[in-house]
């Protein structure tokens, strides 16, 4: 959970899933769906799903019992470098070295690198450095440069150089270049794409349809949407050339969503119908239902929340 998200974002979460699935055991004989709806809201899905392979694999190859060596955890899915080595220092305090943007960071500012840290060459010189002067305690080691990192040598802003352990071993501290440190090449411009969401509503359900196994947000529910953003009166041609009964069609307002490489625009419309569409890929829930059993993204939350008809 905690790769690409807040330690405080996380807490809830990890609560809720270790009460739903305490074991190893339990995760990996738990559905799909089951997992995805326990991480609804924290993003990055594909992190659950290979979770819950993870475990099946433990389950299956090391009789539930989470392997030590740093290498074979690296072999489990979604498992790499960084979670390995922070696994087997933490929990097994085996010799590693997490080499996650604190450690880069820290890494960079003591010795004023040069090296781009989005490049592979940065974190293993990174990797290197630290390693050779790990001794003892390797999880209070990797877990007091997250901190130092996080807390003291910040990522934004000016770091409180005054309260760190290493100010007088710091280069960039030294130079007066703090801010200098670390070199991080400009992220590519995200792609924008726009789309117009459908909320069908019929009676007290509305349809939700699945998302392909593979891909953005794949396996979760979505509501149906179109490519492209659509006025109100495209919109019911669309419906209408479709062969779509419906009432009406009311405006839902405008959303945006955030990705890692790319921003939705999205437009949204209600579109109450008259009689169920004749679509075996959309499935028809109440709200209930949809908030208890079926994953939907936050993408598409902000439309499921606002005010919508009576009859929706």
């Amino acid at each position: 959970m905690l790769q690409q998200t807040r330690v405080e974002a996380v807490k809830g979460y990890y609560a809720r899933f270790l009460a739903a699935l305490p074991s190893i055991e339990s995760l990996a004989n738990a559905s799909e769906d089951t997992c995805l709806k326990l991480w609804e809201g924290l993003g990055y899905y594909s992190r659950v799903r290979n979770l819950r392979k993870a475990a099946m694999e433990v389950v299956d190859k090391y009789q539930g019992k989470l392997p030590e060596d740093e290498s074979l955890l690296a072999k489990l899915p979604g498992i790499g470098k960084y979670t390995a080595a922070a696994i087997a220092s933490i929990a097994f305090q085996k010799k590693a070295v997490a080499v996650d943007g604190n450690l880069l960071r820290v890494f960079s500012r003591l010795t004023c690198s040069m090296l781009d840290v989005k490049e592979e060459k940065a974190k293993e010189t990174c990797h290197q450095f630290l390693f050779e002067r790990l001794e003892e305690r390797p999880g209070d080691f990797n877990q007091a440069l997250m901190d130092l990192g996080e807390i003291i040598c910040l990522p934004h802003g000016v770091p409180k150089c005054d309260l760190c352990p290493f100010s007088d071993c710091c280069k960039a501290h030294m130079a007066k270049k703090e801010l200098d440190y670390p070199i991080l090449s400009k992220s590519k411009e995200k792609k924008k794409e726009n789309k117009t969401v459908l909320l069908f509503s019929l009676k007290e359900q509305i349809a939700i349809r699945k998302r392909p196994e593979k891909g953005l947000l794949a396996s979760l529910y979505e509501f149906p949407n179109l490519e492209g953003t659509y006025s109100q009166k495209e919109v019911k041609a669309y419906l209408e050339k479709n062969g779509i009964s419906f009432t009406k069609v009311i405006s839902l307002g405008n959303a945006t969503h955030i990705f890692t490489h790319r921003i939705w625009k999205m437009k949204g419309y209600c579109v109450v119908l008259e009689k169920k569409i004749d679509d075996p890929s959309l499935l028809f829930v109440s709200k209930e239902e949809l908030n208890h059993h079926y994953s939907l993204p936050s993408a598409f939350q902000y439309f499921l929340e606002i005010k919508r008809p009576q009859n929706m």
